[in-house]
This record gives C-alpha cells, sequence and structure tokens, in this order.
C-alpha cells in the first residue's frame, strides 16, 4: 500500500475548504435547486435545524441531525410528477424533506487527524462525504509525507498546540484514538466549525500525488477491476420517466441505450446526476415526463442550460426560479431531425456535446481520473470496439477509483509498454 495513505490524515485535504453552511430540510425545493448548483458531486447534504436542547451539540447528536443527500436527479424526478407539473409554483415550495430520501448513513463526521487510509475505508463502505472539524491551529500536510515530498518540516501555526495535535505517524493511532486527542486540543470557539469533503476531493488530492501510487495510475482500468459491470440503463426508445422508477444507485446514472441486429448495445447517452446539474430543472422535467430517453438525451447540452423538443402539447413552461422557456431542438445544432426520431441510425447521430464520457477497458486509471475531475463527472462508461461501433461494457464511479487506488499493484505484465516507459521516466524524476 502506498505511504501516502498511511502518512496522509484527512485535516490534509481540508486546507482552503469552506466552512459548511448547513441546508435545512424545512427549506423549499427552489432553494434547493440553486444550492445544488453550486454544490460538489451534483448533490447537497440535508440536515434537521437544531433544538434548543441540542445548541450545545457533540458529534452524535449532529450525525444524528443529518438526514441525507438530495440530487439533481432527485429534484428533476419529483419536478416530473404530474401533480407537480400540474402546479409548479406549488411544487417549487415543497419541503425538501417531502422528497429527500432519508440516509443518515451516507455522511461521516471525523476528526481532521484521522489516517487517509482510514477516511477510503469509509468511504468504500458507501460514505460519500466526510464532515471535518475544522481548527485553527491544524495546517498544511503531516510532517511524515512533508518531509518526504518537500524536504523540509512545515511550521505549523502554535507548536505547542500542534504537539497535542499531531499523529504519531511511525505508529499510527486508530481513528477513535486520533479523534478523541485531536478534539480535546481544539478551542472552544472552533468547536462547531466543519468543512465537508467529498469522494471528488479525494480524487483531485491523489491525483496529484501519482508519483507516490506507482504503478497503479498508469495500470489499464481492466487490470485493476475498476469496471463496474452494475450500472443502470434505459432503452433508448422508451419513455425517459423510467428514470423516475428505478434507483440508479451508484453512480447515479443511467446509460441511455440503443440495440444492435446482434443483440449488442451501444451507449447513447445518460440521465445522471452530472448531466442534470447546471440545467434548467423544470424544462427537464417536463421533457423527462413527455419524451422518449432517446429524445431527452439530445436536450442536454454542456452541463450549463437545456433545450428539449417540445413536442408535446402544452409547449410553455412557468419557472419560478428563472424565466427561462425551452425552446425547440433544431437539426443543426443538435444532429437530431425532429421529423424522424428512429433509433437505428447509429451513435454517430448522437455525438457532440451531449455525448456521454466514456473510456476504453484499456485506458490507464489515471487517465480516467482525469477525466472525471476535468469533466466534474461523477462517473465514465467504459466502451468496447471501434469509436463507430463500440459496446457498452461497464462504468468506473467514484467508488471504483477508491477501491482500485488501494488495491495490491499489479505487475509490470499488466502494463502496457508505453506505460512501462512513463512509468521509469516518472521514478527517474
Amino acid at each position: 500500500m502506498a505511504s501516502v495513505f498511511l502518512y496522509h490524515v484527512v485535516g490534509d485535504l481540508t486546507v482552503g475548504k469552506p466552512e459548511l453552511e448547513e441546508f435545512f430540510e424545512t427549506e423549499t425545493i427552489g432553494s434547493a435547486i440553486r444550492a445544488i448548483r453550486e454544490s460538489t458531486e451534483c448533490g447537497i447534504t440535508v440536515w434537521k435545524r437544531k433544538t434548543h436542547m441540542e445548541m450545545a451539540e457533540n458529534n452524535d447528536t449532529r450525525q444524528q441531525r443529518f438526514v441525507g443527500i438530495l440530487t439533481s436527479l432527485d429534484v428533476v424526478s419529483f419536478l416530473a410528477k404530474p401533480q407537480c407539473l400540474e402546479d409548479q409554483d406549488k411544487a417549487m415550495k415543497t419541503l425538501v424533506s417531502d422528497v429527500v430520501v432519508p440516509d443518515n448513513a451516507l455522511l461521516k463526521i471525523v476528526d481532521p487527524g484521522i489516517r487517509l487510509i482510514d477516511a477510503l475505508e469509509m468511504m468504500k463502505q458507501g460514505v460519500r462525504r466526510l464532515l471535518v472539524l475544522k481548527s485553527t491551529v491544524w495546517k498544511g500536510m503531516s510532517k511524515r509525507f512533508s518531509i518526504l515530498y518537500n524536504g523540509k518540516w512545515l511550521k505549523n501555526v502554535d507548536s505547542s498546540s500542534c504537539n497535542n495535535l499531531s499523529i504519531n505517524v511511525s505508529a499510527p493511532s486508530s481513528a477513535a484514538s486520533s479523534a478523541s486527542s485531536s478534539s480535546s486540543s481544539t478551542p472552544p470557539f472552533m468547536r462547531n466549525k466543519f468543512c465537508c469533503l467529498s469522494r471528488e476531493d479525494i480524487i483531485r488530492f491523489l491525483i496529484g500525488c501519482l508519483g507516490a501510487l506507482a504503478p497503479l495510475p498508469l495500470s489499464s482500468i481492466s487490470s485493476l477491476g475498476a469496471i463496474n459491470h452494475n450500472y443502470s440503463s434505459i432503452d433508448a426508445s422508451l419513455p425517459a420517466a423510467e428514470a423516475t422508477q428505478k434507483n440508479p444507485g451508484d453512480p447515479s446514472a443511467f446509460a441511455i441505450m440503443e440495440s444492435t441486429p446482434d443483440g449488442r448495445h451501444r451507449i447513447l447517452g445518460e440521465i445522471s446526476v452530472s448531466k442534470l446539474w447546471k440545467c434548467d430543472y423544470i424544462a427537464a422535467a417536463r421533457a423527462l415526463a413527455n419524451l422518449s430517453a432517446g429524445q431527452f438525451i439530445m436536450g442536454i447540452e454542456d452541463n450549463v442550460s437545456s433545450r428539449w423538443l417540445t413536442d408535446f402539447n402544452n409547449n410553455s413552461l412557468e419557472n419560478g426560479v428563472e424565466s427561462t422557456r425551452p425552446r425547440k431542438i433544431s437539426s443543426m445544432s443538435s444532429g437530431y431531425s425532429p421529423v424522424s426520431p428512429t433509433f437505428g441510425v447509429g451513435r454517430g447521430t448522437y455525438r457532440g456535446r451531449s455525448a456521454p464520457l466514456t473510456c476504453k477497458t484499456t485506458s490507464s486509471l489515471a487517465a480516467v481520473m482525469a477525466q472525471m475531475l476535468s469533466h466534474r463527472a461523477t462517473h465514465v462508461w467504459v466502451t468496447e470496439g471501434e469509436d463507430d461501433d463500440d459496446v457498452l461494457v461497464g462504468v468506473v464511479g467514484y467508488a471504483d477509483i477508491l477501491v482500485a487506488v488501494t488495491s495490491k499493484p499489479p505487475s509490470l505484465s499488466a502494463l502496457t509498454p508505453r506505460s512501462i516507459i512513463e512509468l521509469r521516466l516518472e521514478n527517474h524524476h
């Protein structure tokens, strides 16, 4: 196992992270839409309000106040319900508590002194957010790692305070003992200040330590067993509303598929939290309720705005959050002909900005990590074959990458000749 996991602590990842602003379950869906657009991993943590008895709460009571994570797909699926489409103003004023799926296990409160390997084990078991105590006496990286990679010791704000806070890296303590020692040294006025780390934050940190993870980053995702073959999918000819009736799991995405004559499946696009993250939620809900899956994916562009073919009866939308009306998709801009909405024309018709993010089974782990971070995506679809005849075989998400980076390094035979050369050059530098 790479030393970066043993000698780093989660406090190293909190430098520069903003303080958590709790989003309460008593807020409205309209407010949640604005918050989701500014969130990481396309979702927000939802909390119960503190009672007067809980004004001086501990970690246990704070954990109990956590409700769950509300995503963009949750909101669009809710707004696509018939009663919400009939009265959009009422739908936008619905309380978040009526929409969010309660799951207290998605977040874990940890101390900044917990080892990175312990944090990764939590996330591999299903935790998606880590709530980390912010402390004024914690600055920079742990000593063991800093002397290895920076060549000198880092100076903390208060040496005497940090002596109580630091971890004995030669014999790392357990997560529980680290938490108790660090919490006791935190000033009282700082004990209610936390920041939230997502799996994206972990991946972003690890991609800056690729040299310490060698040879894993240059190994193919196939050799590392990082490909998840249990993905959720919807046929392009079926109603897009199918996405509101299923739980996609992790990652929260549906592959929109096209069947070939020989029984294989090609991916045309996706309905996911990533694609819906910054879209027009009301327009997306109306399209989700009325269009086929193939038509729906043609309306998603750049994760910024959405345009859907509005070939259903009621063509006008009134959005209480943003005054945007859905506009008709032109065949010039999307490659889709409203006159002949067929799906047996090959994937080339669907290429463009709405095309799904894909990689090959031979792609390196580092390349897939870079793809996800550069596109702010929660996953990458894995295909085999030629570009115009590629077949979907699986997906790689955050959880799959966390399992891969903590796995046993493969032998050099699992690396391509080019990867071996790059690995040797990396070690030389």
